[in-house]
């Protein structure tokens, strides 16, 4: 098994402020980061989902189902 470690912290910066990790700027998409919930490209904006990560695009789906199942009931009370 290869041996993972953690990026450092100026690794992590780093990442995040290249901009070829941004899908039109939006969209993070990096293979090298395996945080499912990486930060957004603004500091202190909270977070956005590692597109390139197969869990977080799962962590994601399972969201969406969850939140379109609530309305569903809701809608049909």
């Amino acid at each position: 098994m290869k041996n993972q470690e953690t990026p450092n912290e100026e690794t992590l910066e780093k990442w995040n402020k290249d901009s070829k990790n941004w899908i039109w700027g939006i969209f993070y998409y990096n293979k090298e980061d395996k945080r499912i919930f990486p930060p957004k490209k603004i500091e202190g904006m909270g977070i956005t989902i590692n597109f390139a990560n197969p869990k977080s695009v799962l962590a994601l789906l399972v969201a969406l189902a969850f939140f379109g199942m609530v309305t569903f009931f809701i809608l049909n009370k």
